[in-house]
């Protein structure tokens, strides 16, 4: 079951650019002057869009935040729960570890978003990215107080 799940992007960059490339179309139907040819009118949205989509997609993928039963999950990365520090995030709010490693990849926090530090089994500290430190921190907590026998099949 998953507790706590927030996507780690959206799609509407991509809305916003098929706007906008509607709004430039119809402009050029309408003012007179030098017009495009069809055939880069068929071309250059469907580029320009297919790029924008595959940069929305790619930020879902890599930066999507998932609490379940039994993990932690930052895009493909995962972190059983049993590994978490739990006195340690009931200590820490949000901030940053000098040093962290940001859990899911990347040199450094994604845009918009503050890093939960946790610290984990041996020692090591990650930075989860997340938009809201304090909805993360209590799924997190709601996760980790489940006694680990109980859930299992």
């Amino acid at each position: 079951m998953e507790r706590y799940v927030e996507p780690g992007g959206s799609w509407r960059p991509f809305w916003v650019v098929a706007a906008a490339m509607g709004a430039f179309l119809a402009l050029d139907l309408v003012l007179p002057g030098g017009d495009l040819p069809p055939l880069m009118w068929a071309i250059a949205p469907m580029t320009v869009l297919g790029i924008v989509a595959a940069g929305c997609r790619s930020a879902r993928r890599m930066w999507t935040v998932r609490v379940d039963d039994h993990a932690l999950s930052v895009g493909l990365e995962r972190v059983p729960l049993s590994d978490v520090d739990v006195e340690r995030l009931r200590a820490v709010e949000s901030g940053a570890d000098a040093g962290a490693q940001v859990l899911g990849g990347g040199w450094s926090l994604p845009r918009g978003r503050t890093g939960l530090p946790l610290r984990l089994a041996g020692g090591r500290s990650v930075l989860v990215p997340t938009r809201d430190p304090v909805g993360l921190r209590s799924a997190l907590l709601a996760a980790l107080s489940v006694p680990r026998g109980t859930l299992d099949p």
